[in-house]
């Protein structure tokens, strides 16, 4: 990991005041838990260090990580373990289907490892999962957040064949801090990702949203935040999320800014100024935070 390209003493150790995370108290935190463990699947809200997996568990909500808990990249600012991959469980979309349906949800997000040891990158994986919960039960709204596939058309044709509701790829971050922030994936690649993923499912006469997000406080100025909004709602991008960078160790990149509240509620509104259907800014928004309080519906 290429830390030299930002110096890590500029890492502002101290949290403000505004970044706190609650402990947990509800029963229905440790009853989630306890499901996933049983039906031995992976989450990413603990792979990922994810600084709400006290309030989504508590809430009896969980974002699912299938094709296990070991990734191919070694981004930045993940703390997932980079690591080589064991091989797919092929009844991992089941246990997934079965989660869902003792937590009673109605919507569903589903992510995953980037799996370039694989032909397909995983693709036909997220399929078969999105199939199996659908086979549970079709009206569950079903969300996806997935990896480049090393920009493969077939891979993505085959996601978009299975018919997700949301298409989530994160930018992550702007065009100038990519090569240092995320692992061998390429700002243009992913917006072109997400452009045709939109394409393909208005060829197949389907009403999918597509989604991205951005994490602040890595050293980007405003104008490469408002150019990354641009280019996204370019690519014809229509949900939108915006969460401040928090370092998982030492080892990752350093936050050189926190950006308050009222700076993220200020670029939220530009955000909406600029197209998006649906923005959701904060310092602890994630990907799939609240993730159910937007519905394609509105498109």
């Amino acid at each position: 990991m290429a830390l030299s390209k930002i110096d890590p003493s500029l890492h502002q150790s101290k949290k403000p005041d505004w970044i706190k995370v609650r402990l947990p108290s509800n029963p229905l935190f440790f009853s989630t838990k306890a499901l996933i463990s049983d039906l031995r699947l992976h989450t990413v809200c603990e792979s990922a260090q994810c600084p709400n997996r006290w309030e989504c568990w508590s809430g009896g909500t969980a974002t699912f990580m299938i094709a296990g808990d070991r990734c191919t990249r070694a981004c930045g600012f993940c703390a997932v373990s980079t690591a080589k991959p064991l091989a797919l469980e092929e009844d991992e979309p089941e246990r997934v289907a079965e989660a869902i349906s003792r937590m009673k949800l109605k919507h569903v997000v589903i992510t995953a490892v980037a799996r370039d040891d694989l032909k397909d990158g995983g693709a036909l994986h997220f399929a078969k999962t999105i199939e199996a919960i659908r086979l549970m039960d079709p009206t569950i709204t079903i969300e996806i957040l997935t990896p480049d596939f090393n920009g493969k058309e077939e891979s993505l044709q085959i996601v978009i064949n299975a018919q997700p509701d949301i298409f989530n790829h994160n930018l992550e971050t702007v065009e100038r801090l990519t090569p240092l922030v995320r692992s061998r994936a390429k700002y243009r690649l992913s917006l072109d990702f997400l452009k045709h993923a939109r394409k393909l499912s208005e060829l197949a006469g389907m009403k999918m949203a597509t989604k991205s997000g951005l994490m602040l406080g890595l050293g980007e100025s405003e104008s490469e935040i408002f150019q990354a909004m641009d280019d996204l709602r370019e690519a014809d991008v229509s949900v939108l999320t915006l969460g401040q960078y928090l370092r998982p160790t030492a080892e990752h990149l350093p936050v050189i800014e926190y950006i308050t509240p009222e700076t993220f509620d200020l670029y939220g509104e530009i955000a909406r100024r600029k197209g998006f259907t649906f923005v959701a800014s904060g310092p602890l928004v994630r990907s799939s935070y609240h993730a159910s309080d937007f519905s394609v519906k509105t498109l």
